[in-house]
């Protein structure tokens, strides 16, 4: 009943989810059937084992199959209501779980097209120059074992200040608290500066992980809204007047998704209005390095009084490279090195040397200017065809990973992002960006990762099938 087929470009886990999701959906499975053990399916079909685990697994996970101790895999007995057809796929916002799609970007990292990741691909990094740094380190005869220190590799620490020192943010190494990426970064201030039932800004659309992060700490999130040249200010004025937020996490350069940067004179805004209402600007300026631009930042402008500037090293060395940092006023950096012992005592001593021998690399900054104009070069093509399809586009920054876009006969990226995941390709579905929500036709494109011809294909057939309304 079911036929695989190797030579296409969807993966053959994929394939098997899909053709076993219909079948059920069309009730030619029916509950309680079982299903083939995973070496008679594997034998049958001329796949790994490991290929149908995977897959089997993805269904249980969807709530199609159930294990049953010693006997197999069966088709989950459900209501009548899921049973008709709807089960088939998975059904559209509002019930469209975030978290759950966030989770799956990572777990189905391999899909062969990610236009909608967060990361460079890895013939786009300094591959190189990790590969001589991890050389010079396994050839150092350093220490390998025990813990870091609880502030981070004193030597990348002080890379790091002299760095900043370059963007006109005057700080010294001990300002400077190394973590393992951003994220955790992030997360070591909002536990520091927020308690349940306090409110925080954050841009919107947005940085999904940290809108979970913060709505577990018991967080009130209310969002700012995003225009193509940076904040909507009257809008921010008006939700500071009611809100009285403790804090504001916010990208002002090339934010995630829109790509968008905040002016000169929004920044200095920002900042008057944070002394006047009293709150914590949190700078998440993670995509720095791709900026050829020297732009000042809340952080160089106000040179840390009441702004918390983070970093990363994860975007432009590598993903699997997790070190991030935090630069803040003395006293409050020690409160978060403490937080950081106690959640997982130090950061790894090993990735930060890795870091540090990478960006003291003699061609590390001819690799960053050339992944700036690869980058921009990517901007100009992707974009391009994205018009060229009727995308209106929200910002065009030609710098940054991203663009922001939708199509007026898409009004539910979700559901696309549903069906390219079929045919082998990640997308980032607007809502997953969103503080509140709601179907929306909004897309993220990786352009690193958005110029290969069986996305374009995919999208011209998905407009050209649309059901006429």
């Amino acid at each position: 009943m079911l036929i695989l087929r190797p030579e296409q470009p969807t993966p053959l886990v994929s394939q098997i989810v899909e053709g076993l999701r219909g079948l059920i959906g069309a009730q030619k499975l029916k509950a309680d059937t079982k299903l083939p053990s995973i070496r008679a399916f594997a034998a049958a079909h001329g796949v790994s084992v490991f290929t149908v685990v995977e897959a089997y697994d993805r269904l249980v996970a969807q709530g199609l199959l159930v294990s049953r101790a010693n006997a197999g895999f069966f088709v989950k007995r459900r209501s009548e209501e899921s049973a008709v057809g709807t089960a088939s796929v998975p059904r559209a916002d509002p019930r469209f779980d975030a978290r759950w799609y966030l989770q799956q970007i990572f777990e189905n990292r391999n899909l062969p097209l990610k236009p909608g990741c967060g990361w460079l691909p890895h013939d786009w990094l300094f591959e190189d120059g990790m590969r001589r740094s991890l050389r010079h380190l396994a050839s150092e005869g350093s220490d390998i074992g025990g813990y870091g220190l609880p502030f981070g590799h004193m030597a990348l620490r002080m890379a790091t200040a002299e760095a900043l020192s370059e963007q006109q943010i005057v700080v010294e190494a001990a300002q400077v608290l190394l973590t393992q990426g951003s994220s955790q970064a992030l997360d070591l201030v909002a536990r520091r500066l927020l308690k349940p039932g306090d409110r925080v800004l954050v841009d919107d659309p947005g940085y999904p992980n940290l809108m979970f992060m913060l709505r577990f700490l018991g967080v009130e999130i209310v969002g700012v809204p995003r225009t193509p040249t940076g904040y909507d200010m009257p809008a921010l004025e008006a939700l500071l007047a009611v809100h009285h937020p403790k804090a504001f996490f916010t990208q002002p350069r090339l934010q995630s998704p829109t790509c968008s940067m905040a002016s000169l004179p929004q920044l200095v805004q920002l900042l008057q209005l944070a002394q006047a209402h009293d709150f914590t600007l949190v700078e998440n300026d993670i995509y720095a390095e791709m900026d050829a631009s020297m732009r000042p930042s809340l952080a160089s402008l106000g040179q840390l009084r009441r702004v918390v500037y983070v970093g990363s090293y994860s975007k432009t060395i590598s993903p699997n490279i997790r070190v991030g940092y935090v630069v803040a006023q003395p006293e409050l950096l020690d409160e978060l090195a403490q937080l950081k012992m106690i959640s997982g005592l130090t950061s790894s001593d090993i990735t930060e040397r890795l870091a540090f021998g990478t960006v003291t690399d003699g061609r590390w900054r001819k690799h960053l200017k050339a992944l700036r104009e690869r980058l921009a070069q990517a901007h100009g093509s992707v974009a391009r065809r994205l018009s060229g399809l009727g995308f209106e586009l929200f910002h065009e920054p030609a710098a940054g990973m991203y663009l922001w876009a939708r199509h007026p006969d898409i009004t539910d990226s979700a559901e696309l992002s549903r069906r390219a995941a079929t045919q082998g390709i990640m997308l980032g579905p607007g809502q997953l960006f969103l503080v509140n929500p709601h179907p929306t036709g909004w897309l993220r494109f990786n352009v690193a990762f958005s110029e290969d011809e069986r996305l374009w294909r995919f999208l011209e057939r998905s407009i050209e099938e649309r059901p006429a309304d």
